[in-house]
C-alpha cells in the first residue's frame, strides 16, 4: 500500500513538472506582421512575458488549460486558452489608441510607449520633427537646411551631438573626430515616413549606450513593412517642393517584406539670397522570417544634399538697417554632403531562454562645408571664409545576447554585448578660402584612423514589484592621426580604456505608478587630432548622473512622467570650428526637473506637453562668470492633436525656449521665442489633403544664436554681440497624398 501511494505521489509530481513548463508563442497583427512589446499574462499562474522584436514570447509556469491575456496599446486585448504545449500563435486586431487601456506595470518601456503614442497621433513629415519627438529636446538649423541641427537637451547646448548619442537601426549617426565638430550628427538621411519607433533615454544609465551618452541617447527604428504604398507631393512658399514615395515590393508574401522609399526636397528658404537647397534620399529594406521565427533584415540607403547659406548675421547690422533679418553679410556660405549605408541585422532565439540580436554595418560619408563666422576679423582683405571637408568610411558590428532564468522565485535577466566601430577618415581638412573657389591656406589637413571596441553586461533582478538592474560597460579607444602638413611622415597615436558602471532601481508601487532611481557614469570622447596633440590628456572625460522620477496614471486618461536629475561633467568641450581646436571649459554641473503629461480628452482629441527647468553652471569659474553659454534653463513644448475625426486629423503645436546666457557673464543674452505651428489633414478614400503652417502668428524669432566677435569690412574695431540665424516666418504649404 505504501509503495502504491508513493508511486502515485511521484506520478503526480512528474505530471505537474511536465504540465507546468515554458510555453513559446508568436503574436502577430492582422497583416501577419510580428508585434513587439506585447504583454502576455498567465491569468492562472500570474507569470508574464513580453514579445521580442520578432513577435516571439516565452512564458514560464504555463500548462495546458491556462488562460493567457495578450495586450498592446493600439490593439484589442485578447484572451486565449492554451490548448497544447506547441507554439501558440495569436492575432491581435488593431484599433484606435485608448490611453485608459494603458497599464504602466505591463509596459516593457514606458518611455518608448509614450513616444509610440506621440508618433501614432502626430506623424512626422520632416527630419526636424523626428528629433522634436524626444520630450525636452530642442533643435535649431543655421546653415541653409543641409547642415546637421544644433541640439539642446537637459541644459546642454549639445552643438551637433557632443552629448547625445544618436543611432538608426543600430547604426551610429554621431561622427567621431568630424571636420566640423566632435559627435556631429546629421540625421537627414532618414526619411521621416519610414520611422516606426523612437527609443530614447536621458542620462548615462544604459549599458548598451557608450560614447556621447551623457545628456541622453536617441535610437530610431525604421518600419519593417508598409501597410500600403503611397506617394505624396507638397508645395509651399519660397519655392518649396517635397515629394515622397513609399512602395511595397512584396505584398501578401508570407514571411517576407520588402519596400523602397524615396524623398526629394527643394527650397530657396525665406532668405534674400536663395538657399538653392535640394536633398535626395533613397531607402530600401528587406525582412525575412525563418520557420523558427528567426529574423534577417537588410537595409540600404543613399542620401545627398547641397545648399547655399546666408550664415549667422550680426545684430548691429539689422538694428542699423543695413540688412534685414533675412539678409546676409557673406552669402557664399553653404556646402554639400552625402552618405551611403548598408546594414544587416539578425535576431534569433537560440533557446527558449536565450536570444541573440546582432547587426553589422558600413557607411561611406562625404562632407564639405563653407562658413564665415567672423567676416573680416582675421583677414581684412579676403575675409574669414573657411572650408571644412572630409571623406569617411565606417565599419562596425554589435551583438547582444539575452538570457532569462529564475534564481529561486526571482526572475533573472542577463544581457551581454560586444561591439566594434572603426572609422577611416581621409583628408580631414580645415582651410581658409575665398569665394568657395580659391584655397588661401591649409590650417589642418590629415588622415584619422579611430577604433572603439566595447563590451557590456546588464543584469536585472525582478522581485515582482521591485527590480534592481546593475550594469557595467567597458570601452577601448585607439586614436591614430597622420598630419599631412608635416614634412616628415609620422603616425601620432594614443589609446584609452574606460569603465562605466550603472545601477538602476524600479518600483511598481501600483499597477499605474512606477517609481525609479537611476544612476551611472558616462563619457564623451575628444577629437583624435586634439587627443594626440595633447598626448592623451582629456581623452574621455566622465559624466556622473542620477535621476529620481516616476511615471504615473492618476486618472484613466492621463499619464504624467517627471524626474529630478543631477549631472556632473569632468570636462566640457567647446569646438571652435574656424580655428580647428577644442577649448576645454572645465568642470560643469547641471540639475533640473523634467515634467511631461499625455491626456486623452476623448476618442479623437489628445493633449500633450513637456517642460524642463534646468540650472547649469561651470564649477571652477567665479560667481557671475560661471554661466554656460547657450545652456537653456527653461523649455516648454506641446499641443492639441486631432486623430481621425470623420476623416480629419491634425494639430496645433507650440514650443517655447526661454532667454538664456550667450556668454559666461550673462552680459550677452540669447533671446527666447514662442512659436506655434498648425497642420490639418482630411482623408477621402485613398486620398489625403493636407495643409501645414509654420509660425502661425508670424513672430520674429531667432532659430540659432551665438555670442561672436566679428568685424565688418568698414569697421576699425571688432564687436562681440549676438549673431543669429532667423527662424522661419509665416510659411504655408499644401500636400496631396495617395495610398494604393
Amino acid at each position: 500500500m505504501k509503495k502504491q501511494i508513493l508511486a502515485l505521489l511521484l506520478f503526480g509530481c512528474f505530471s505537474v513538472i511536465v504540465q507546468a513548463q515554458n510555453v513559446k508563442g508568436l503574436v502577430l497583427n492582422e497583416l501577419n506582421q510580428p508585434l513587439e512589446a506585447a504583454y502576455v499574462y498567465n491569468q492562472n499562474s500570474q507569470s508574464h512575458a513580453h514579445t521580442s522584436e520578432n513577435g516571439v514570447f516565452v512564458i514560464a509556469e504555463t500548462k495546458v488549460g491556462d488562460s493567457l491575456r495578450i495586450g498592446l496599446l493600439g490593439y484589442k486585448t485578447k484572451v486565449v486558452k492554451v490548448e497544447s504545449t506547441d507554439e501558440v500563435k495569436i492575432i491581435l486586431e488593431e484599433k484606435i489608441f485608448q490611453l485608459d487601456e494603458m497599464v504602466i506595470r505591463e509596459e516593457l518601456n514606458t518611455v518608448s510607449t509614450i513616444s509610440r503614442l506621440d508618433l501614432n497621433i502626430t506623424p512626422v513629415n520632416s527630419s526636424q520633427e523626428v528629433l522634436r519627438k524626444v520630450p525636452g529636446l530642442f533643435i535649431g538649423q543655421h546653415a541653409g537646411g543641409g547642415k546637421a541641427e544644433q541640439i539642446f537637451l537637459r541644459g546642454f547646448d549639445v552643438d551637433h551631438g557632443t552629448d547625445v548619442s544618436i543611432s538608426v537601426d543600430g547604426m551610429p549617426v554621431n561622427m567621431v573626430s568630424h571636420a566640423h565638430g566632435q559627435g556631429y550628427s546629421d540625421l537627414h538621411f532618414v526619411i521621416p515616413e519610414t520611422v516606426n519607433k523612437i527609443d530614447f533615454g536621458k542620462g548615462a544609465y544604459y549599458a548598451s549606450e557608450g560614447d556621447f551618452n551623457t545628456a541622453g541617447y536617441v535610437n530610431f527604428k525604421t518600419k519593417d513593412y508598409l501597410k500600403e504604398s503611397s506617394i505624396s507631393f507638397s508645395a509651399g512658399q519660397f519655392n518649396t517642393l517635397r515629394t515622397v514615395g513609399l512602395f511595397d515590393l512584396m505584398e501578401n508574401v508570407k514571411n517576407k517584406n520588402a519596400y523602397v522609399a524615396m524623398e526629394y526636397i527643394a527650397t530657396n528658404g525665406p532668405f534674400e539670397s536663395p538657399q538653392n537647397f535640394n536633398r535626395l534620399n533613397l531607402f530600401g529594406k528587406y525582412v525575412m522570417y525563418s520557420p523558427e521565427n528567426d529574423k534577417l533584415t537588410l537595409t540600404a540607403s543613399h542620401f545627398t544634399s547641397r545648399w547655399d547659406a546666408s550664415g549667422q548675421i550680426p545684430q548691429r547690422e539689422v538694428d542699423n538697417g543695413n540688412i534685414t533679418r533675412f539678409g546676409a553679410i557673406d552669402d557664399t556660405e553653404g556646402g554639400e554632403t552625402q552618405r551611403t549605408n548598408l546594414n544587416v541585422t539578425f535576431d534569433k532565439y537560440i533557446s527558449e531562454s536565450t536570444k541573440l540580436s546582432a547587426n553589422a554595418f558600413y557607411s561611406h560619408y562625404a562632407f564639405e562645408l563653407y562658413s564665415n563666422f567672423t567676416f573680416f576679423l582675421e583677414d581684412p582683405v579676403n575675409g574669414d571664409q573657411i572650408r571644412q571637408k572630409e571623406d569617411r568610411n565606417i565599419f562596425g558590428a554589435n551583438t547582444a545576447l539575452n538570457y532569462t532564468t529564475f534564481l529561486g522565485s526571482t526572475e533573472f535577466n542577463l544581457t551581454t554585448g560586444l561591439g566594434v566601430r572603426h572609422d577611416i577618415v581621409d583628408d580631414v581638412e580645415l582651410s581658409r578660402t575665398l569665394n568657395r573657389t580659391e584655397t588661401l591656406e591649409n590650417i589642418q589637413l590629415g588622415d584619422i584612423n579611430q577604433t572603439n571596441i566595447d563590451a557590456f553586461v546588464n543584469a536585472e533582478f525582478d522581485f515582482g514589484k521591485f527590480k534592481i538592474a546593475p550594469a557595467l560597460r567597458l570601452d577601448y579607444f585607439k586614436f591614430l592621426y597622420n598630419d599631412q602638413l608635416q614634412t616628415n611622415y609620422e603616425t601620432q597615436s594614443e589609446n584609452k580604456t574606460i569603465l562605466s558602471p550603472k545601477l538602476n532601481f524600479y518600483y511598481d508601487a501600483k499597477d499605474n505608478l512606477q517609481l525609479y532611481l537611476k544612476s551611472g557614469l558616462g563619457f564623451h570622447s575628444n577629437d583624435a587630432r586634439v587627443v594626440v596633440a595633447n598626448e592623451g590628456e582629456d581623452i574621455l572625460p566622465r559624466s556622473y548622473g542620477t535621476d529620481l522620477g516616476f511615471v504615473w496614471k492618476p486618472f484613466s486618461k492621463l499619464v504624467v512622467n517627471s524626474a529630478l536629475w543631477y549631472l556632473f561633467l569632468e570636462q566640457e568641450f567647446v569646438y571652435v570650428g574656424d580655428a580647428g581646436i577644442v577649448e576645454p571649459s572645465g568642470k560643469t554641473r547641471r540639475y533640473g526637473i523634467d515634467l511631461g503629461l499625455r491626456y486623452q480628452i476623448n476618442d479623437w482629441l489628445f493633449l500633450d506637453t513637456d517642460a524642463t527647468l534646468t540650472n547649469a553652471r561651470s564649477i571652477d569659474a567665479p560667481d557671475g562668470e560661471d554661466y554656460i553659454p547657450l545652456a537653456p534653463d527653461f523649455t516648454l513644448a506641446g499641443g492639441l492633436s486631432v486623430n481621425d475625426l470623420d476623416g480629419f486629423s491634425g494639430g496645433l503645436r507650440f514650443r517655447y525656449l526661454d532667454d538664456r546666457p550667450a556668454n559666461e557673464g550673462n552680459s550677452i543674452v540669447a533671446e527666447g521665442y514662442f512659436v506655434t505651428d498648425l497642420n490639418i489633414n482630411y482623408q477621402l478614400n485613398n486620398v489625403t489633403l493636407g495643409l501645414a503652417v509654420e509660425n502661425l502668428f508670424d513672430v520674429d524669432w531667432n532659430e540659432t544664436q551665438f555670442a561672436t566677435e566679428s568685424r565688418l569690412q568698414n569697421e576699425a574695431q571688432s564687436v562681440e554681440e549676438i549673431h543669429f540665424t532667423p527662424g522661419t516666418p509665416f510659411f504655408i504649404k499644401g500636400t496631396v497624398s495617395y495610398r494604393f
